[in-house]
């Protein structure tokens, strides 16, 4: 169960980020978080309820959430708690999504895109943070690809996983092996960070992220 006092907003100190396409620190008003997430709402209503606990934190901490711009499965579930706190929500939805009806009607900005391509930049460009919830290829499409970008300096932002029940445990060892063979730095390895809970990711996402550092492992910073 995902309780809403975990939605308590952290107090921690304001200051601006710094680094490459770093965004505004995470405890300052108006920060735009993204959440990664399914469209599906997943077998265990733990899930949706973790989405909902997210929603409910953001808004009560005066974030904006950016997210994919649907009304279904978790993505639904995270946009209306938002909207129910009073927070403002940016959708970002492909034409050819938004044609099967799949989009939110009731959000304070809908932006309708050319591609998947297109709407994930756009994501990451009005962002200053990132979340991810459980979900499928998709949300592994869009966390790997922000997590490529941090690892290349592209952006500065932080990423958080919410670990729900354990869901990205096998993502987790995943890393680990990629570090163990010989493919990802250890700094890299650490740039998702895990949370169990809503108040801890509003703690971790105030928390500055490692400077860029090259990704090759025979290259010297």
């Amino acid at each position: 169960v995902w309780p809403t006092s975990w939605t308590t907003k952290a107090q921690l100190p304001n200051s601006e980020r710094p680094g490459i396409g770093g965004g505004r620190h995470a405890t300052l008003p108006g920060v735009h978080v993204c959440v990664y997430c399914g469209s599906s709402p997943g077998f265990d209503p733990v899930y949706r309820e973790a989405a909902a606990a997210l929603g409910a934190g953001l808004a009560e901490a005066g974030h904006a959430l950016v997210y994919g711009g649907g009304h279904v499965g978790l993505m639904g579930a995270v946009a209306d708690a938002v909207l129910a706190g009073g927070g403002e929500v940016v959708g970002v939805i492909p034409e050819a999504l938004r044609a099967l009806e799949l989009a939110h009607p009731g959000l304070t900005e809908l932006v309708v895109t050319g591609s998947m391509h297109e709407r994930k930049a756009i994501m990451v460009e009005r962002s200053d943070a990132f979340v991810a919830l459980p979900g499928g290829y998709g949300t592994f499409d869009e966390l790997f690809e922000t997590l490529t970008w941090l690892q290349l300096g592209i952006h500065a932002k932080p990423i958080v996983l919410l670990d729900v029940d354990g869901f990205f445990e096998p993502l987790v060892a995943l890393a680990d092996r990629a570090v163990a063979a010989g493919f990802l730095k250890p700094v890299h390895r650490e740039a998702a960070r895990r949370a169990g809970s809503v108040r801890e990711v509003l703690a971790l996402l105030a928390e500055p992220t490692p400077p860029p550092q090259p990704k090759w492992l025979d290259v010297r910073p």
